[in-house]
């Protein structure tokens, strides 16, 4: 029993200590990255302002990451598809009109621009591990940005169905609606993923099994908006 109770106590120790240490590293990355991150709100056609007229299941709003420091902002294609209108808010409260400049459906990636100075992201060179630590930080239900945490549950996912062109890293990190184009981040705070799609059956919140467009078909796509231009 003594040595059952020592072996538990080392147990928890353990625990805690590495539990201390993921919330030290997802506030580091919280500090420094939420900067990079934005809202992003659609005017639905219909409306006159954001907020309204989602559709069954979807958010009134959406993520977006700022991927340069002039103002270009990557989002979910399906966010901003039908808006009429597209403004930003950032982490601090501040809104900025937006116009979109590339959309491309085939792998849901849209780029969306504003006229103020951005906080540009930072990629990941490298493909994440299999079972890595992970964090998002998203608008989850248009309540604003937060971040939360999980692991890399695979990557090179592809024929979900969500997009013709698939390229996914799929993590357990709680995703709901309105995360769309939210910033899945290695914990350094380099960017992996753009997320994308929730797997469920019955209903649109997070079920643990998450979609997030692979930085590599991200860095792909910029490129071909570059060209396109």
């Amino acid at each position: 029993m003594k040595k059952f109770g020592a072996m538990r106590a080392l147990l928890v120790a353990l625990m805690l200590m590495f539990g201390s240490q993921a919330g030290a590293d997802a506030a580091k990355i919280w500090k420094v990255v939420s900067p990079s991150v934005v809202s992003v709100l659609p005017t639905w056609p219909g409306y006159t302002k954001p907020g309204f007229g989602a559709p069954v299941g979807a958010a009134p709003e959406g993520t977006g990451i700022a991927i340069s420091k002039d103002g270009y902002i990557l989002t979910a294609a399906h966010v901003i598809a039908k808006a009429t209108e597209i403004e930003i808010r950032d982490v601090n409260n501040k809104l900025a009109a937006a116009h979109l400049v590339f959309v491309s459906a085939e792998t849901d990636l849209a780029i969306i621009k504003v006229d103020v100075e951005t906080f540009e992201i930072e990629f990941s060179d490298g493909v994440p591990e299999i079972g890595s630590e992970t964090c998002l930080i998203s608008n989850s239900f248009g309540l604003g940005l937060s971040i939360t945490c999980g692991v890399v549950s695979a990557i090179g996912r592809k024929n979900i169905g969500f997009n013709r062109t698939e390229d996914f890293i799929q993590t357990d990190a709680a995703s709901n609606p309105g995360s769309s184009g939210g910033a899945l981040l290695n914990m350094d705070g380099f960017l992996i993923g753009m997320m994308s799609g929730i797997f469920t059956k019955n209903t649109d919140t997070n079920a643990g099994v998450n979609f997030a467009v692979s930085g590599s078909l991200i860095q792909k796509t910029i490129v071909l908006a570059k060209m396109v231009a």
